[in-house]
């Protein structure tokens, strides 16, 4: 049986950070839900909804779209790479935001807020997975672009290029 975030019996001790608890299914994102609540989002509500983006994908940046939502400290990302459950949780977040990117096609275009939310989720896993994570994710975000005709604009692959490392 595979263990889930909130489940698993890898992680040592008690997250003490909120970004941590939450990627490690012990704690909860700014509006009080777990990891699995957010997972369990259908693709409806991953688009509509737009504070949990920050805690799945957490940076060392402060959000512009989302005032209030958390910025990940060194201390903290240190804390994460070191933790499976943690590591589990985001590779876990990592794993529907690719079934949403599948399912779903509206960010399909040329100008999407999803845009925003891939240079994220690739610039997070980059600096919390490693580059192989990240370009793996990249990989699949671009081919989708390519398989839709190259809908995206130069701009965002630019940025999405940069987030997973690639020259």
């Amino acid at each position: 049986m595979t263990s889930t975030p909130a489940t698993s019996s890898l992680a040592t001790s008690t997250p003490a950070t909120p970004i941590h608890a939450f990627l490690a299914g012990t704690g909860t994102d700014g509006a009080g839900r777990t990891l699995a609540t957010v997972l369990a989002f259908d693709d409806l509500r991953i688009e509509a909804v737009h504070d949990f983006i920050q805690w799945c994908f957490p940076l060392a940046q402060a959000s512009r779209a989302v005032p209030g939502a958390p910025v990940l400290t060194p201390a903290e990302a240190d804390a994460i790479r070191a933790d499976p459950a943690a590591r589990e949780g985001l590779r876990a977040a990592l794993a529907r935001m690719r079934r949403f990117y599948v399912g779903t096609d509206r960010w399909l275009a040329p100008h999407d807020h999803n845009h925003l939310r891939i240079t994220r989720i690739l610039t997070a896993t980059r600096d919390l997975l490693g580059a192989a994570e990240a370009q793996d994710f990249h990989a699949f975000a671009t081919l989708r672009n390519a398989q839709a005709g190259s809908p995206i604009n130069p701009a965002s692959l630019a940025f999405w290029a940069d987030a997973a490392g690639r020259p």
